[in-house]
Formats: structure tokens, sequence, C-alpha cells
């Protein structure tokens, strides 16, 4: 090691900036030693590079030999970034720690983040009323009546751990928070009397996190689970990700959105096969797209699958942080440190891509993408045809009698991070919403409408452009700074709609500004759910229907009988780019930002306990200790799993939605009981979301979705199962809890992209917890392929070409699996005795996996090292 350092001293630097002279690791200076042209790397991985050679103190020689051959390397994120779905349990995993350590006479405080961690509170607030000027405050105390033990939890945590920083509710969205004010895009640390610069590189625990790429900032989003090692100081090992170079040419027609790119770049990669690789962009396009529309696209990565979706720092990245009230010292060290260290984007690069591909700008057109999932994109002059049933609802509201058709609205919601950061998208919007209210339009009353910005920037330029008032006529008042309609947090429809939806089983639809529209993840009562740009939002919402070519067709009639028309609602360009200049400032920024973590009054006034440990209550249904530290046990090597039996079969895009939701609980499903067998009353049931923190709660909602579809009972939609030993039809927590009792170990069998979608570590922690051993699948997310394995749950993976179904399992065998390296051996038993012989991948992807496995997670490692028990 000694040898490595000063090995590694010799590619060490310096460079003024500011007055200041700083130090850095010259990954130009390795790569000539080596007869290696930096030049030719894709700008993401330099970045990597230069984390290599800081971090591991020894030469990265891995990158030599990229693309041709895959070789590990170590990731140590410079910080982690959560929001409070996922960062509950986090933090409750940690508090839990130190609960085991005190018990153990060990010190609670050893338990600590060793990075900076920040934690937005986004994801709790729900549109319970929306359509008024009351509807924010409304939601504001609802938000806070529901949450207020999570919401204790937290505020302990804020004192107890070191390195932990929250952002209070009703303030903003986590990556629009991230993108607009947390990023510092090159950091800096003093060590002595010694100054040092180094990118700005992150984790977050939502899939998301990957918006922030925009600004050349490199993170992606990881479970829960890893997210907590990253915070103990662990690194995640991967592999040196293929990257995939998306070549942009020419610029966005007039009338066209960056969400139309942003879903025509979705389509395009989903295609291409993106998954667990890197995406760059380049070209002569690329100079075109300010950062706002950048933001837009890398939003949407988990979408195509790409880990990551790479912009370099060029003058965008530094116009748009001096837009958003970075200092001007910050914006030149960043300026002279990317240009020093080859990470500034030079327009005639030829970097060396592993894969290509490319999109000419000017070919996108208006669309949206749906009806369950982003990648599949549907222009806007197409959208009418999708809707062809002839079947109706009768539903009376206001006085008004309507009779609904499938296709037809009961959300409009312009929300999510994806595009309410986006200046231009939500300025045309405000535009047409003035214009359509001139003249005499107004929102249909069965359509559900609502306004959940990303951060309150949005709403003072709105204000100050003289649009929000428009807007509120129409229906899209302000319900929250946060992640509302997006994950699953929309309400009730309106009423006369709810009732009369529910009651019929209605195909009603929906339309919103998100990213994320799987089947009942947006209302557990919407069939059809399309994402769209903020201005479609408002346009379709005024026609009341997704029944309709926008282009051809009146979305509504004005005062004197007229048709409207989206063309004569729509705005020049030129009127937009005049609106930003004049009302989207860095004084805006500079303003809202100054009270980010002051602004809440409720949130002060917020009383909490404080100490080291917890003092967990055994009462409380949000917060509970979770089992996982408290038997410590460890395997040698891999076991030999006998007498397993299938807990469920799995088509293809099992999402971790289904695995385990985040929105609506049922009175009558397992999870919904136990809340009642609590004396918790269904109006007061809160969201899975909202109960992470709570395993009781968590193990009963798992595979609980309501639109999931287990093949082993194919009549019944939702989560249940047979119980193979009595055949009994029974929820899928109740026949698990059966095997449990009987002590038998469980698989589960599933097809193609198993555990798509968000980065939810309790899709993991919760077939943990029921007894699952093993998952069989096609192929794995990313994400969930991890987490499974740091939960000490086997992801094994069919040969290519065989499946469940072509195998001839219909999920009633009895499963044995033995091992030889990273070959599983199979032998699936019917009840006549007859054997069906298969062997499948051991997806153990990194050096560290075993060792994750061996010890039964990542999360029982972490804590014998930390109570040096390892």
């Amino acid at each position: 090691m000694i040898q490595g350092v000063l090995l590694v001293s010799a590619y060490q630097a310096t460079f003024t900036s500011n007055g200041t002279t700083y130090h850095y690791y010259d990954i130009n200076a390795w790569a000539q030693e080596q007869h290696f042209d930096v030049t030719q790397l894709p700008y993401s991985l330099r970045v990597l590079l230069e984390m290599t050679l800081r971090q591991q103190k020894a030469a990265p020689t891995p990158f030599l030999t990229w693309p041709q051959a895959a070789a590990d390397i170590a990731f140590k994120p410079e910080r982690v970034i959560l929001q409070d779905f996922t960062g509950v349990p986090a933090l409750v995993d940690l508090a839990a720690m130190r609960s085991q350590l005190a018990t153990t006479g060990g010190d609670p405080a050893a338990i600590n983040p060793d990075v900076p961690v920040d934690l937005i509170i986004d994801h709790s607030v729900q549109v319970d009323r929306a359509g008024d000027d009351a509807a924010f405050q409304t939601n504001i105390e609802k938000e806070f009546a529901r949450n207020h033990e999570r919401y204790q939890f937290l505020k302990w945590a804020q004192q107890a751990f070191k390195n932990l920083r929250i952002v209070p509710p009703d303030t903003g969205i986590i990556h629009q928070i991230n993108l607009e004010y947390l990023a510092s895009v090159v950091r800096t640390t003093t060590e002595g009397s010694t100054h040092w610069a180094f990118p700005d590189t992150v984790v977050g625990t939502d899939s998301h996190t990957t918006m922030v790429n925009a600004l050349g900032v490199l993170g992606w989003g990881v479970g829960g689970i890893e997210a907590e090692a990253s915070m103990l100081g662990e690194a995640s090992f991967m592999q040196i990700p293929q990257v995939v170079g998306v070549r942009l040419s020419n610029q966005l027609p007039e009338g066209t959105t960056a969400t139309d790119l942003a879903l025509t770049v979705t389509k395009l990669l989903r295609a291409h096969n993106v998954v667990g690789k890197f995406v760059e962009f380049y070209g002569p396009g690329l100079a075109a797209l300010s950062i706002a529309d950048r933001a837009t696209i890398a939003n949407m990565a988990p979408e195509y699958g790409a880990t990551a979706s790479f912009f370099p720092i060029d003058q965008q990245t530094l116009n748009y942080l001096k837009l958003t009230n970075r200092s001007a010292e910050q914006i030149q060290l960043i300026s002279d440190y990317a240009h020093q260290n080859h990470l500034f984007h030079e327009t005639d690069a030829h970097c060396h891509y592993s894969e290509t591909e490319t999109l000419d700008l000017a070919t996108i057109v208006p669309s949206l993408a749906g009806p369950n999932r982003p990648q599949d994109l549907v222009p806007l002059t197409a959208l009418k045809h999708q809707f062809t049933s002839t079947e109706t609802l009768a539903v009376t509201i206001d006085q008004q009698n309507f009779q609904l058709r499938r296709g037809d609205l009961a959300i409009a919601a312009i929300t999510s991070c994806t595009n309410t950061s986006n200046p231009s998208l939500l300025l045309t919007a405000g535009l047409i919403a003035q214009k359509a209210v001139a003249a005499g339009l107004q929102v249909p009353a069965y359509v559900k409408t609502s306004f959940a910005p990303g951060s309150k920037v949005v709403t003072a330029y709105l204000a100050a452009a003289g649009l929000q008032s428009a807007l509120d006529q129409l229906g899209f008042n302000l319900v929250g700074y946060g992640c509302t309609t997006c994950i699953g947090n929309s309400g009730q429809l309106k009423p006369e709609m709810q009732a009369a939806v529910a009651a019929t089983d209605f195909p009603i639809a929906a339309i919103e500004s998100g990213n994320r529209n799987f089947s009942g993840r947006v209302n557990p009562l919407v069939k059809d759910t399309y994402l769209a740009s903020p201005p479609l939002v408002l346009a379709y919402a005024l026609a009341g229907t997704l029944r309709i070519n926008l282009a051809t067709e009146p979305l509504g009639y004005d005062h004197d009988g007229q048709p409207v028309f989206l063309k004569d609602l729509w705005p020049a360009a030129s009127a937009v780019s005049a609106l930003i200049q004049q009302n989207v400032t860095a004084a805006t920024f500079k303003r809202e930002y100054a009270s980010l973590l002051t602004a809440n009054k409720t949130w002060n006034a917020l009383i909490a306990p404080t100490g080291n440990s917890y003092a967990w209550q055994n009462d409380s249904t949000y917060i509970a200790l979770p089992p996982f530290f408290q038997q410590l046990t460890h395997h040698q090597g891999l076991p030999e799993l006998t007498g397993l039996r299938v807990l469920a079969k799995f088509g293809d895009s099992i999402t971790t939605d289904h695995i385990s939701p985040a929105g609506f609980i049922g009175q009558n499903t397992p999870a919904g009981k136990y809340l009642q067998a609590q004396n918790v009353a269904p109006k007061d049931f809160n969201s899975y979301g909202s109960r992470r923190g709570n395993h009781h709660v968590m193990m009963r909602g798992t595979l609980a979705n309501i639109r999931i579809r287990n093949q082993i009972t194919p009549e019944k939609e939702g989560g249940y199962t047979r119980y193979w030993p009595t055949n009994e039809q029974l929820p899928i927590f109740d026949a698990a809890t059966k095997y449990q009792a009987a002590g038998t170990g469980l698989v589960i069998l599933a097809g193609k992209d198993y555990g798509m979608g968000s980065s939810r570590d309790w899709a993991a922690k919760g077939v943990k917890l029921l007894g699952v051993k093993a998952v069989i699948a096609e192929s794995f997310e990313r994400i969930h392929r991890a987490n499974l394995v740091m939960m000490g749950v086997l992801p094994l993976q069919f040969q290519a070409g065989e499946n469940a179904t072509r195998l001839g399992l219909n999920g009633s065998e009895t499963f044995a699996i033995s091992f030889s390296e990273h070959t599983a051996h199979v032998v699936a038993t019917d009840a006549a005795g007859h054997q069906t012989k298969f062997t499948a991948r051991l997806r153990f992807d990194t050096p560290t996996d075993m060792t994750y496995y061996e010890n039964d997670g990542i999360l029982p490692l972490v804590l014998r090292r930390k109570a040096h028990l390892a």
C-alpha cells in the first residue's frame, strides 16, 4: 500500500482558482504514463477514473482495458441524498444498529454517517384537497397530522446523527432542490493546510437521482440498503459500465417541448437496451439544450433503464449555476478545475463509446407515453385511436350530468420533479392557461386538477409573470411542494367520481407531467395513465378527455361558441423566452433558498425525543425496531437449499411498485387488517410509503399491489397465492406465514426486468422477511438485483431462451437448489415425482456479493465491523 501511495502521489498536481492553490489528482498525468489517451474516455468515466485514483490510492489499471474487458472498481460517493419514503427506513435501520450496539455494551455513536447526508421530506404530502385556494394549507395540515410520529423520528435523527441535514416538508422535491441548491459540481476539502478539489458525486434513495447528471454531477439511484452502506463508509463495487453515446443534432422545432424529447429518448433507449449502462450525450445539438431541458431527460434515466444519463460540464452548466445563485467563486472554481482535469466538454471531442445512438432533435413531435409504461410513446395525433371502447359511466357533479367513456379524465396533474424544474414548460402552461381563461374555457367538473411544483422558485416566477392566477382559475392551484400524484399520493377522486368508478370498476384515465405511470401507481381506481408535458396536461384537462386529436379538434369553445384549438393557445417560443429572462432570476433563487431549512414553522415547533439511542415505542404503527440485527447469522459459502415452495410466479416487467406498493392501503388487505387490529381507523391508514419505518405493515404489504398478477392464481388479481400443502387460495402474507411456521423456504419465479422501477429497499426487505430464499427470473433491473443480494436473497437468472413457462413449471413444484461456482443447479419436482432439471446463473456481479450473502446481508456486515465482530 505504501508503494501504491507513492505511486499515486506522482499524479497529484495543483491549480489556482480565486487566489487559492488546490491540489487534485490529474487523470491525464496517469494516462500519459500508461500511453493512454484520456480524451477518448467518455466524460462520465473520467469522473470514475479520478475517483479511483484518489480514493484507492492505487493506479486505476482496469480503465486500460475498457470497454473490451469488464473490470470491477469501488464506488464511494462524496455525499448521499434521501427522500423521506426511503430515508425513514434507512435511518430506522441506523437507529436499530445503535440500539443493538447499546445492548452489547458498545457505543451507539459509532453508527454515524461518514459522508454528508441530505434528507428532503417531499414524499408525504397528499392531494386531499385540490382546485381551490385552501388546498395547500389543508394538505399541509393533514400531512403533519398523519405523519407526526415519522416527523418526530426524523427530528430525533437530525440531532442524533452527525453529517445529517434534513430539509423540512413543504419546501420542494428532492431532485429539484439537488439541482438548484445542493449540488456543488466540484467539491473541496482541506487537510491540514492543503486544499483539495474533486468532482461532486452522489447516490440517492430515489431512482431519479440521475436528474443531477444534467449538471455534470455523476450519481444515480440506489436502494436504501446500499445508501445506508454508503452513508457508513462502505464502498459499492461495480463493473466499469458500458457507455452508450447519444449524438444529438439540430434543435427542437417550435411547438415541441423537453418532455416530448425526454419521452422520445425513453422509447429510443429502452429499445436499445441500456439497462446497467451509462448514457452520455454529445454532438452539435447539445449546446442548444438548456440545463433544465437536460434535467428533464436525465430524470427519466430509470425509465429507459440506464444507471446514469450524463451531460458533461460546459458553458450551459456555468450559466445555470449563475442563474441559480451559486457564488461567483464556486463557478470559477468549477470552470478552472473542469478545464484543468479534462472534465469540461470540448465541442470537437471524440470520445470512444461502447455503443452509439443518434437523435435528430428536429424530428421530435408532441407526444405522450402510456397507458402504463413510460417507454410506450404515443404521438399526440395518434392518442385518440387508443380509446375505442363504447362503455359508458353516468355521473352527476355540480348538477351537471356526464356520460363518460374510456379515455375521459379523472385526474390531470402538473406534478413531479421531471418537469417542474423546467421554467419553459411551466411558463408555457401558464400562458396557455391565461389565454384559455380569457376565452372562457373551463375544466369539466369531473376532472381533479392539481399543481405540485418542485420548489418555491416555481410559484415565485409564475406569480411574478402574472400567470399563477390563470392556473388557479382553471383549478391548477398549488396543492403542495412534493412528489404527489406521480408517487401515488393523488388522494381520492372527486367524491362523485370516486363512488361511481369504485362501484363499477370503470376504466377511467389520468394524465400527469410525471415519470411513472405503472398500473395502479397514480391511483388505484385509474386504469390508463399517460405522461405528458405540463402544457399538454393543461390542454387535455380543458378537453376533459384523452379521446381527442388536439392537432385537429377543438379542446373547447369560447364565449361566442367558437371552437378553440391548441394552436390558438400555444405561445411562441420567443414569448416564453422573454418571460424567463424577466422573471427567472438569480435574485429569485437567492430569496427562496435563503430560508430553506427554517421556513416551515410547524416543523420548527415540533417537539422530538433526544439522545444517542432512539426510544422505541411498542405501540407505534409508523416506527418499529426492525428484526434485521437481532440475530446475526453467518453462512459459509452457498448453502444447498431444499424443500422450497413457490410463493409466486410472475410474467415480465414486475416493478418494485408491484413488489412493494407505495400508495393506498386497502381496508381488507393484510396490512389494513393489521392496522385496524392496532386501533387505526381506515381514514388514518395513510400510505405504504409513509409506513416504511414499520416492518409489520411492510411485510404485509409485500407483493400486495392490487394490480399484480400471480400466475398461480390467474383468476384473482392482486396479492394472492396458493398455499400448496392445502391448496388454499390466500393473501400472499398469510401463505408466507404458514410456510414459515412449517419451516419451509420460498422461491419466486419471474420473467424479464424483474424489479424495474423505483429504487425501493422494501421490495427486497419484504421478500426477505416473508422467507424467500431465491428469486429466479429471466432478467433483473440493476438496483433490485443489488438489493436482493444485500438482503441475503439469491438472484438467479434463467439461461437464455428459458423461463418457467417454457420449462413447464406451473409453480406447484418443490424446488432444490445447489451451486457450483456461479451456476445454480435447480431440480423442480412435481406432485407425481417428475423432475425438471435446469441450470441458472447466480447473479453475484461484484467481488463483495458473496461476502454480503455470507453475512446475511450488507447491514449485518456493517454492524459486525462497527462492533468489531467481523
